[in-house]
This record gives C-alpha cells, structure tokens and sequence, in this order.
C-alpha cells in the first residue's frame, strides 16, 4: 500500500510540475551585435516586362512549344538504359531538328521509369536513360555544354493503368527546350 501511495505521489508532482516556461528564450546580444556590424544596403528589386503578340516564346518563326511537338520522346525496354535501333532514328531525328531549329536553346533532358523497382532504383535508372539520350544526341552533333538532365523515376507518368502496354509508355526520356 505504502509503495502505490509513493508512486502515485511521485506521479502527480511530475504531472502537475511540467515545464515551468512554455515558450523559448532567444539570445538576443549576439545577433544585435552581429546585425549592427554587418548591416548591408539590399539593392531595389529590378522588373522586366517580356511581351509577345502570341503570348509565347520564340525565335524566328517557331515558339518553343512548337519545337518541342516536334521533338519524339525516346523509349526504353524493361530495366533498360540502351536505345533500341528504332529508337536510334528517333534520336537522329530530334539531333536535326534541335541543331537547325533550336540551336539558340538549352535542352532538357528528363528521365522516366515505370512504377517497377525501388525508388532509388528508378531515380537511377531514369538518368542512365537521360545520359544514354545525351551521348547519342551529341554523336549526332548537338551541342554537349546546353544539354542538362534530370530524373523523374517513376513520379512523372504518362499513363497510370496497371497494364504492359502503359508501363511501356512510361519508360521514356521526354524533351524540354529551355529560353
């Protein structure tokens, strides 16, 4: 009896004592010290306006969107980075078609996974894809130092049905024209 009376006493003064200050304590003398030497002038934020009589970016007579709906998408067998021979005349075309048309432009690589594999995996995979595409872009003469690449994995899909047909509609690498 005396040891559920003791514990019960030793519970309530925890219970009831708690944290006696609820909010934190900030040592203000060090940054009023460190704010008064190193005061500096932001300079004024500076706007600029782009307008265009279609609404979107262009260079010469095509707007980038344009350019990008020529642009194929580059797809990939299952757990594969290398591109399939019919794949290799998609490359030599969007090659062409982003030396002539698209030169002033940076290009965007991005690769996609289906929803197989681990996150980490597809992550990995996705950029195999994109530099696959990168080094097949710049044998066919495309400009190395405007093509960057990215990742999606498996977050980015095309289609979502639980189907072959759409799983391979997801293995791709997609482009991106950049201003």
């Amino acid at each position: 009896m005396k040891s559920i009376l003791l514990s019960s006493v030793v519970t309530a003064l925890l219970v009831f004592s708690g944290c006696s200050d609820k909010s934190p304590k900030v040592d203000d003398t060090s940054s009023v010290s460190s704010s008064a030497t190193t005061t500096q002038e932001v300079e004024a934020v500076k706007t600029e306006t782009v307008a265009s009589d279609s609404g979107m970016i262009s260079s010469g007579s095509e707007s980038i969107s344009d350019l990008e709906s020529k642009l194929t998408s580059i797809y990939f067998a299952f757990d594969k980075f290398n591109i399939s021979s019919q794949m290799k005349n998609n490359v030599s075309a969007d090659a062409a078609i982003i030396k002539a048309n698209a030169s002033s432009y940076s290009l965007k690589l991005e690769g996609n996974c289906d929803e197989w594999g681990s996150d980490e995996y597809n992550f990995a995979l996705g950029l195999k894809r994109a530099d696959a595409v990168k080094k097949a872009l710049v044998a066919e003469g495309a400009d190395s130092s405007k093509i960057t690449m990215v990742s999606y994995g498996e977050s980015n899909p095309t289609c979502t049905a639980k189907t072959r047909d759409c799983w391979s509609k997801n293995r791709r690498v997609d482009f991106k024209l950049l201003p």
